[in-house]
């Protein structure tokens, strides 16, 4: 190794950011699943480190497997392409919008490198990282060029030492340098301080803040390559001119730059949070020029903002301004609400609310044995606001059951024998993951290679936080095992935790997380569910309650704030908004005609999933999972602008009711009336919410017109009835030879007696005479018959109360949203699509 090699390594080693708060805990992991290495392991970038490593920073591609090859979204404006034969970049110069999506492909349209370099991958390396920047070197025996990738620079930043430059076009030849046309076959050299640099495809602005260069095109007849005549050490930088107007501005700051950031947050007080960007300079912190994405510009406090005419670049996330300053302080309100709603629920809803949450509770089965992380955790999870719930409601006795279920469900992560499921510690770029996806990307969604953990430890977590709520021993056993989800997730400290980089998923100048891994190249980073990023932190939240540990506490909601904020800037659409507002990330009016993003890439957004294509679908997923913390962030706009465009999905009864519930909850934000009266159409809520949730939450919404949120024409009748038809005066029977629904009879006495009962969704009919209840086909070709032991969703029916009657019902049977009308032999079919098709029946005692 030579000296010049040694001082950078040395030099470069230390990681530049730090955290206020220090790590949640420092022990190693110790999982059932041991430890095991992911079959992707970082390549040579990280060469003199050891893990851990970022996994989900919008340059995590720089260093992942197989071939640290993949284009980046980032340093924005810029994308990049960190490659061993040189460092690409550009800025994109195109958009689209097919209807779906919006779209900015990549466009690299330069390499930096230098006279010398071997092209080979181990010559160049992380030099070092912060929260939002990273430092590469390229390097040989004599020479070495550091590239400062700083987020929101208008320029790229190349530091050489003792070498010769090298720039190559990588958008078509080089035709005019500093107005002097480059004539191919002959060698064209300019000596200068800026240059301007004309190619085929893009402009672009060379600054030597080290004094004038030579700079000399290659002699080809396409030529595409600038060297620099002089072995220097110095700094150079580029910026593209995507128009003349901006020239001025470029020239007036181009010398001074960043070299890396530290991140900061103070707490004002109880209920706000400042989030501080301190760029470290080289030259005039007063004059460093950097530039704002929508949500920093929602938040930044007294910022030197230029005007927008000066500079701006169009990128995914919409239009980025410029800011001039060193340092950016964004302000944020916190959450206040934890485990419940700040409010109770309204009187109207409260027996309701009762009977629900005693009957999910009585009927929460033997407590699952985990098979996976993720569908786990998001059913365990709504198990747990049962408890909450129950206790909110004057249910205290119930409490007991849900958490022992919990704890049992929970203790078999901690279970050395238990195999179905393992979780290990990953060795490779360090953290908690299935044991099973070190080598196996499709376990878990990708678990094993970093996608999702804050989706998924944020179930874990959540549920094990009520736990620790009602329990005498807290979090007892698992409490290790919960602070090492936490810390791979929400880990504070920069450094600090030797086994967890800082909060994996969170990109701090973007203002959210990214999903994404480091699978398949860790190319495109992207979120789909902005919802279970909240959920996340929120989990985050609970634990760092429930474990009394403030600071952490108070990190998660800050990053509970910045991911709602988020979510309202770049997840939800609003077609009110103007082209021309600062704040609007996506300035074409159909774009925000979608209402909600399905997908946040770094160079595509749109009204997409990967795995469906429904509207509402699209919506739900940015909804859910619910919970009191969301009060935030269903604002009433875009809420009210879901339920009318998804409003043809919500009428089909095809379309999964787990989807519509969620959509109404989220709309009970807003008109809770009117949420709940629709929710009481639905027949299943989807595995990570319960019927007790569904009343709960919208009956514990703002409500200021102070009307009933729940109304009794919502609740069914119970007890004991014969079911006559009105308008034939016949009476069913059913009987244990023949258990189909027949109106066959005009004498009471000869009808069969049911109970009717009240249950999530809707009331089942038992027959009193065999105890077998009435159950409906999904197809509706078949009679309904009392042939059923116990009921499930096939069992329940809606009994609506015919307007301006009080004894006239129509049925609806749950298992096909269909009415019950009686065919040519006066049998009980589900098969009227329509009130008006449906049979009458009065209910007789």
């Amino acid at each position: 190794m030579s000296l010049l090699r040694a001082v950078a390594t040395a030099f470069f080693a230390v990681q530049s950011v730090s955290a206020i708060f220090g790590p949640i805990g420092t022990n190693k992991p110790n999982l059932p699943g041991g430890s095991v290495a992911n079959d992707q392991p970082p390549g040579t970038f990280f060469q003199g480190r050891s893990p851990p490593y970022p996994t989900s920073d919008w340059w995590a591609a720089y260093a992942a497997s197989p071939n640290q090859d993949a284009i980046v979204g980032g340093p924005f404006p810029f994308q990049s392409r960190c490659l061993a034969i040189g460092f690409q970049y550009g800025i994109s110069s195109s958009r689209d919008f097919d209807g779906t999506s919006l779209h900015q492909p990549s466009n690299m349209e330069w390499s930096a490198s230098f006279v010398g370099h071997s092209g080979a991958a181990k010559d160049h390396k992380a030099a070092s990282w912060d929260a939002q920047t990273v430092t590469v070197q390229y390097f040989s025996a004599d020479s070495a060029m550091n590239v400062f990738n700083v987020p929101g620079s208008p320029y790229m930043t190349f530091n050489y030492t003792t070498a010769f430059p090298t720039f190559t076009s990588l958008s078509g030849k080089i035709t005019n340098i500093n107005a002097k046309t480059v004539t191919p076959g002959v060698i064209t050299c300019e000596s200068a301080v800026k240059y301007k640099i004309v190619t085929a495809g893009a402009t672009y602005l060379l600054y030597s803040l080290r004094g004038a260069i030579t700079l000399c095109t290659d002699k080809s007849n396409n030529p595409t390559l600038l060297t620099c005549q002089q072995r220097i050490s110095g700094v150079m930088r580029m910026a593209k001119l995507v128009d003349v107007a901006h020239e001025a501005t470029l020239d007036t700051y181009s010398s001074n730059y960043a070299t890396g950031v530290t991140l900061d947050y103070t707490f004002p007080s109880t209920t706000s949070a400042n989030l501080v960007f301190a760029w470290k300079v080289v030259g005039d912190a007063n004059k460093l020029l950097m530039l704002s994405w929508p949500h920093h510009r929602c938040s930044l406090v007294s910022p030197n903002y230029l005007s927008s005419s000066v500079l701006s670049y169009l990128t995914t996330k919409g239009w980025m301004y410029p800011v001039l300053g060193a340092k950016w302080t964004m302000s944020y309100t916190l959450p206040t609400i934890d485990f419940n709603a700040p409010r109770a629920p309204h009187s109207s809803c409260k027996d309701d609310i009762v009977a629900a949450v005693a009957y999910e509770v009585g009927n929460l089965g033997t407590p699952p044995r985990p098979g996976d992380f993720y569908f786990w955790g998001g059913s365990v999870a709504a198990a747990s606001r049962l408890a909450l719930i129950a206790d909110q409601v004057g249910r205290s006795d119930l409490v007991a059951k849900v958490v022992a279920y919990l704890t049992t469900t929970l203790g078999y992560w901690t279970d050395r024998s238990y195999t179905n499921v393992r979780a290990a510690y990953e060795t490779a770029w360090g953290g908690i993951i299935n044991k099973d996806g070190a080598t196996n990307f499709w376990v878990d969604f990708g678990n094993g290679y970093y996608n999702d953990h804050h989706f998924h430890y944020g179930y874990f977590l959540s549920a094990a936080a009520v736990v620790a709520k009602y329990a005498s021993n807290g979090l007892g056993t698992n409490n290790d095992f919960l602070s090492w989800l936490a810390r791979d997730i929400a880990n504070p400290s920069v450094g600090g935790d030797p086994y967890f980089p800082l909060t994996r998923h969170r990109d701090w100048m973007a203002g959210h997380s990214w999903a994404s891994g480091i699978a398949n190249g860790g190319g495109g980073r992207d979120q789909e569910s902005v919802g279970e990023a909240v959920n996340g932190y929120y989990g985050v939240l609970l634990y760092a309650t429930v474990t009394n540990n403030t600071n952490l506490r108070n990190y998660a909601r800050l990053l509970i704030a910045t991911e709602q904020q988020a979510a309202q800037t770049y997840w939800h659409l609003y077609p009110s908004m103007k082209s021309t507002d600062s704040l609007n990330p996506y300035p074409e009016s159909n774009v925000r005609k979608l209402i909600t993003m399905g997908n946040v890439y770094d160079w595509q957004a749109g009204a997409f999933l990967f795995w469906g294509s429904q509207r509402s679908e699209i919506a739900a997923i940015q909804i859910l999972p619910v919970t009191p913390i969301n009060e935030y962030m269903y604002d009433a706009e875009w809420t009210s602008n879901v339920l009318s465009y998804v409003g043809d999905e919500l009428d089909d009864d095809d379309v999964d009711d787990a989807w519509k519930a969620v959509i109404y909850q989220a709309y009970g934000n807003g008109n809770p009336q009117k949420a709940m009266s629709l929710s009481s159409t639905l027949s299943s809520w989807g595995s990570g919410n319960s019927f007790s949730n569904q009343l709960y939450f919208i009956a514990t919404r703002p409500n200021p017109s102070g009307n009933d949120i729940c109304t009794s024409a919502q609740d069914g009748p119970t007890g004991t009835w014969v079911l006559q038809d009105v308008k034939t005066g016949k009476y069913v029977t059913s009987s244990s030879s023949r258990s189909n629904l027949v109106t066959d009879t005009t004498t009471a006495g000869l009808a069969a007696s049911f109970t009717l009962a009240s249950v999530p969704g809707g009331t089942t009919i038992q027959a009193n005479a065999t105890k077998q209840f009435v159950t409906a086909d999904q197809s509706g070709n078949y009679t309904l018959a009392a042939s059923r032991d116990s009921a499930s969703a096939w069992e329940i029916f809606s009994f609506q109360l015919q307007s301006g009657s009080s004894v006239g019902y129509t049925i609806v049977a749950r298992s096909n949203k269909k009415f019950i009308t009686l065919n040519g032999d006066g049998a009980l079919m589900p098969s009227a699509s329509s009130a008006s098709a449906a049979t009458v029946f009065r209910l007789v005692t």
